[in-house]
């Protein structure tokens, strides 16, 4: 523990652990890489599990120089009846980038490695694309509305393209992110957006819809998680610094409604009313649920 020293000095010393993590596994990372471009089934599975655990690995050392800088105090509820051999669909409360560190912190070999789709373009970023690719993220490609105007013969075939991209998690499992609100609460944001929340932003459904037209079928349940820190919503340098004392979160493991399975968002009105009227009621029950961790979570010293 180095509760002793400085908040800055913890904050220096977790920001240099972090990145060696990064830098080395990243580097073991692109060369697994070079091994699953090789047109052999055994290799590709082989590199997969590699990847895999190594994605596990970067986890497990960042929970190691957060337990460094500080003893979180970690409230957890839902936990039961996660299966690591399942695929599930995880959607949260979004405050803070360390929201982020958080369920990677608590669902860390619980179930799989966290993944989240990405814009097809994003492949070509830099380092970080490639290592994207190579942990297996979902690529999709989507066609704005102004260009299937146009060409009004491509509506669908950005879902289709995104299902043979998603194929590939038949046989395995996977953990598919998504943050409903799109964006972090801040107060500006939600006076802006004139929320019917108090503790939420408006929840955009079209993302968590994509994904169950994507893969529903492939898809255990939902994991609606509620995320509540007692002190504040912390910054990432917070975190670093060993400031967040006390972390509440709250799993629900939620079955998928078959009539939400097998349905075009985009296209199909009736089913994006109903699919939006669901997500508005688990965001009141969400709202209600922050509610109460305020109540029996107040802010300690």
């Amino acid at each position: 523990m180095l509760d002793f020293l400085p908040a800055p000095a913890r904050g220096v010393i977790a920001s240099l652990l972090l990145a060696l993590n990064t830098i080395l596994l990243c580097s073991f990372l692109f060369c697994v890489a070079l091994v699953k471009v090789l047109p052999f089934a055994l290799t590709q599975r082989l590199a997969g599990w590699l990847m895999s655990h190594t994605h596990e690995a970067w986890i497990s050392n960042n929970k190691g120089w957060m337990n460094l800088v500080r003893r979180t105090r970690w409230h957890l509820s839902g936990l039961q009846g996660l299966d690591y051999r399942h695929s599930y669909l995880i959607t949260s409360n979004h405050q803070s980038w360390v929201d982020i560190l958080v369920l990677q912190y608590v669902l860390n070999r619980r179930i799989q490695p966290l993944k989240f789709f990405l814009k097809q373009e994003l492949i070509w970023v830099p380092v970080i694309g490639l290592a994207w690719w190579a942990l297996g993220f979902p690529f999709m490609k989507r066609y704005s509305k102004a260009y299937l105007e146009k060409h009004p013969e491509k509506k669908g075939k950005d879902l289709e393209t995104t299902r043979k991209t998603c194929a590939k998690f038949r046989n395995n499992p996977v953990g598919i992110f998504n943050f409903v609100e799109g964006t972090r609460f801040t107060e500006g944001k939600h006076a802006q957006q004139k929320s019917p929340f108090k503790y939420l932003l408006k929840p955009k459904a079209g993302g968590i819809a994509f994904v169950l037209d994507a893969m529903g079928e492939q898809l255990e349940s939902i994991v609606n998680v509620t995320i509540h820190y007692p002190g504040g919503r912390p910054g990432f340098w917070d975190l670093l610094c060993g400031n967040v004392k006390d972390v509440v979160v709250h799993f629900e493991e939620l079955k998928i409604p078959p009539q939400f399975i097998g349905k075009n968002y985009d296209q199909d009105g009736e089913y994006r009313l109903q699919f939006q009227g669901w997500i508005n009621q688990l965001w009141q029950d969400k709202d209600a649920l922050l509610e109460q961790m305020h109540r029996e979570y107040p802010a300690r010293q």
